[in-house]
């Protein structure tokens, strides 16, 4: 009886010295996320009104965001009667301790920095890089994640594309579509270049400006070979791709001109 009267003395004590600086601590935390989330909805406000660029604007939340938890949680630390001071060099040590074993990461997140400050790419923007071709999907602090032609997620280290090469297929607002096209050795070239230049100009999705050419390329063993080149809006790229071989098939058969069967000629794809 005495042993149970002794820890609820103990117990006592210790939600009078504690109880309230840990609900204090609580509704810190609390009131803190609510007023975190609140200023970065408002930050997120401002820059879409000051046109920001989207991109831009997510990353800069996100540090916003991060960087204030932070602060909240070291507030939170030392209303339970912590030592900041001590607490901030257990943080440091251990900083270092985490930093060395995250050079990857934070490789990655002076990448994001890099991208954010030179602008390689934007949301939106179709590219290839690392290996991966797509669509920016989002730019985050670490990674930045694309979306395949074939709907896939592809999510790319920040310091891999920082450092590595990147080809923008967007940046100049147009886009060349290479295809291949062969025809037998007795046809008449004049007659086939009209033909397939009446496809490319016919095509709502192809630019008129640069004009969409066709030129002979090669001498094939079976075929005589033209390289057809429109151009397009870089969303247009594969509706015109698959569009052109359709239609110039369609386009040669009615108007008489033989396509040597079978037809292996290598298509080449440049950007």
């Amino acid at each position: 009886m005495e042993k149970a009267q002794e820890w609820m003395n103990i117990g006592i004590d210790l939600a009078k010295e504690y109880g309230l600086k840990l609900i204090a601590a609580i509704l810190i935390y609390i009131i803190g996320s609510w007023i975190i989330k609140k200023i970065t909805r408002a930050t997120g406000k401002v820059m879409a009104k000051s046109k920001y660029d989207e991109s831009l604007q997510k990353f800069l939340l996100n540090l916003i965001s991060w960087a204030l938890k932070v602060f909240l949680i070291i507030i939170v630390i030392s209303q339970l009667g912590v030592d900041v001071t001590t607490f901030a060099a257990v943080i440091a040590a251990a900083g270092l301790a985490v930093g060395l074993a995250l050079q990857g990461s934070l490789s990655n997140f002076a990448g994001g920095v890099l991208l954010m400050i030179f602008k390689p790419y934007r949301i939106g923007d179709l590219i290839e890089a690392q290996g991966v071709l797509g669509v920016v999907k989002e730019i985050e602090i670490f990674t930045t994640k694309l979306t395949t032609p074939e709907n896939k997620l592809a999510i790319v280290p920040n310091g891999a594309m920082a450092n590595g090469n990147i080809i923008n297929y967007s940046a100049e607002g147009k886009i060349r579509v290479d295809t291949v096209i062969g025809v037998g050795y007795g046809e008449d070239i004049k007659k086939t270049k009209d033909v397939l230049l009446n496809v490319l100009t016919s095509n709502p999705k192809v630019l008129q400006d640069p004009a969409p050419s066709v030129n002979v390329m090669e001498l094939a063993d079976s075929s005589v070979n033209f390289a057809v080149r429109p151009f397009c809006k870089p969303k247009d790229y594969w509706d015109v791709y698959f569009g052109t071989y359709e239609n110039c098939k369609l386009a040669l058969d009615a108007a008489g001109i033989e396509i040597p069967y079978p037809h292996q000629v290598e298509i080449h794809k440049e950007a």
